[in-house]
Protein backbone atom coordinates (compact mmCIF):
# COMPACT_ATOMS: atom_id res chain seq x y z
CA UNK A 1 0.00 0.00 0.00
CA UNK A 2 2.92 2.41 0.96
CA UNK A 3 4.55 1.60 -2.64
CA UNK A 4 1.29 2.59 -4.17
CA UNK A 5 0.90 5.87 -2.63
CA UNK A 6 4.37 6.68 -3.21
CA UNK A 7 4.23 5.66 -7.17
CA UNK A 8 0.99 8.32 -7.02
CA UNK A 9 2.94 11.06 -4.90
CA UNK A 10 5.70 10.31 -7.84
CA UNK A 11 3.70 10.75 -10.84
CA UNK A 12 1.69 13.49 -9.22
CA UNK A 13 5.19 15.27 -8.73
CA UNK A 14 6.28 14.41 -11.96
CA UNK A 15 2.75 15.49 -13.85
CA UNK A 16 3.11 19.09 -11.89
CA UNK A 17 6.67 19.59 -13.43
CA UNK A 18 5.70 18.92 -17.09
CA UNK A 19 2.82 21.45 -16.23
CA UNK A 20 5.19 24.01 -14.78
CA UNK A 21 7.35 23.47 -17.61
CA UNK A 22 5.24 23.34 -20.82
CA UNK A 23 2.79 25.84 -21.37
CA UNK A 24 0.65 23.03 -23.69
CA UNK A 25 0.27 21.13 -20.90
CA UNK A 26 -2.47 22.66 -18.68
CA UNK A 27 -4.00 21.54 -15.29
CA UNK A 28 -6.74 24.51 -14.14
CA UNK A 29 -9.05 25.14 -10.91
CA UNK A 30 -10.40 27.56 -9.21
CA UNK A 31 -8.16 27.15 -6.29
CA UNK A 32 -5.05 25.58 -5.11
CA UNK A 33 -6.54 22.89 -3.48
CA UNK A 34 -8.94 22.02 -6.58
CA UNK A 35 -5.61 21.75 -8.65
CA UNK A 36 -3.92 19.55 -6.24
CA UNK A 37 -6.77 17.43 -5.92
CA UNK A 38 -6.87 17.19 -10.11
CA UNK A 39 -3.57 16.54 -9.75
CA UNK A 40 -3.51 13.80 -7.85
CA UNK A 41 -6.43 12.12 -9.53
CA UNK A 42 -4.71 12.81 -12.55
CA UNK A 43 -1.88 10.93 -11.52
CA UNK A 44 -3.99 7.96 -10.57
CA UNK A 45 -5.62 7.89 -14.23
CA UNK A 46 -1.48 8.07 -15.48
CA UNK A 47 -0.61 5.34 -13.25
CA UNK A 48 -3.92 3.34 -14.13
CA UNK A 49 -3.00 3.82 -17.67
CA UNK A 50 0.65 2.72 -17.76
CA UNK A 51 -0.21 -0.05 -16.09
CA UNK A 52 -2.96 -1.87 -17.63
CA UNK A 53 -2.12 -0.29 -21.35
CA UNK A 54 1.47 0.67 -21.70
CA UNK A 55 2.36 -3.18 -21.65
CA UNK A 56 -0.14 -4.21 -24.38
CA UNK A 57 1.40 -1.27 -26.71
CA UNK A 58 4.76 -2.61 -25.67
CA UNK A 59 4.11 -6.04 -26.63
CA UNK A 60 2.20 -5.40 -29.90
CA UNK A 61 5.23 -2.61 -30.70
CA UNK A 62 8.16 -5.08 -30.01
CA UNK A 63 9.52 -5.21 -33.37
CA UNK A 64 9.64 -1.58 -33.18
CA UNK A 65 11.33 -1.64 -29.64
CA UNK A 66 13.89 -3.61 -31.30
CA UNK A 67 14.07 -1.72 -34.61
CA UNK A 68 14.84 1.40 -32.84
CA UNK A 69 16.62 0.55 -29.94
CA UNK A 70 14.04 1.60 -27.62
CA UNK A 71 13.89 4.85 -29.10
CA UNK A 72 10.15 4.32 -29.73
CA UNK A 73 9.39 4.11 -25.40
CA UNK A 74 9.54 8.02 -26.29
CA UNK A 75 6.42 7.33 -28.95
CA UNK A 76 4.90 5.36 -26.24
CA UNK A 77 5.31 7.53 -23.37
CA UNK A 78 3.80 10.43 -25.36
CA UNK A 79 1.04 7.72 -26.36
CA UNK A 80 0.14 6.90 -22.87
CA UNK A 81 -0.08 10.88 -21.70
CA UNK A 82 -2.29 11.88 -24.73
CA UNK A 83 -4.90 9.04 -23.53
CA UNK A 84 -4.33 10.24 -19.98
CA UNK A 85 -5.38 13.35 -21.11
CA UNK A 86 -8.03 11.72 -23.50
CA UNK A 87 -9.64 9.92 -20.69
CA UNK A 88 -9.51 13.01 -17.91
CA UNK A 89 -11.51 15.14 -20.81
CA UNK A 90 -13.77 12.29 -20.49
CA UNK A 91 -14.06 12.60 -16.68
CA UNK A 92 -14.74 16.32 -16.68
CA UNK A 93 -11.34 16.94 -14.93
CA UNK A 94 -8.92 20.06 -16.05
CA UNK A 95 -6.19 18.86 -17.28
CA UNK A 96 -5.48 18.70 -20.79
CA UNK A 97 -1.98 18.13 -23.57
CA UNK A 98 -2.02 19.64 -26.61
CA UNK A 99 -0.64 18.10 -29.52
CA UNK A 100 2.00 14.84 -29.81
CA UNK A 101 5.21 16.73 -29.67
CA UNK A 102 4.10 18.09 -26.48
CA UNK A 103 3.52 14.83 -25.61
CA UNK A 104 6.75 13.53 -26.64
CA UNK A 105 8.59 16.21 -24.43
CA UNK A 106 6.07 15.97 -21.59
CA UNK A 107 6.78 12.50 -21.49
CA UNK A 108 10.57 12.92 -21.19
CA UNK A 109 10.08 15.11 -18.47
CA UNK A 110 7.74 13.07 -16.59
CA UNK A 111 9.85 9.88 -16.90
CA UNK A 112 12.99 11.55 -15.50
CA UNK A 113 11.52 13.34 -13.15
CA UNK A 114 8.78 10.18 -11.21
CA UNK A 115 12.42 8.30 -11.82
CA UNK A 116 14.31 11.01 -9.88
CA UNK A 117 11.34 11.13 -6.90
CA UNK A 118 11.18 7.08 -6.75
CA UNK A 119 14.96 7.30 -5.74
CA UNK A 120 14.27 9.50 -3.02
CA UNK A 121 11.28 8.54 -2.03
CA UNK A 122 11.10 5.46 0.53
CA UNK A 123 9.24 2.31 -1.25
CA UNK A 124 8.54 -0.72 1.14
CA UNK A 125 5.51 -2.27 0.93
Amino acid sequence: MKNFVVKTIANAGALAVAVWLLDKITLTGDSTGKEVGTLIVVALLFGLVNFLVKPVVQVLTFPLFVLTLGLITLVVNALMLLLTSWLADKLDLSFHVEGFWTAVIGGLIISIVSWALNMVLPDED
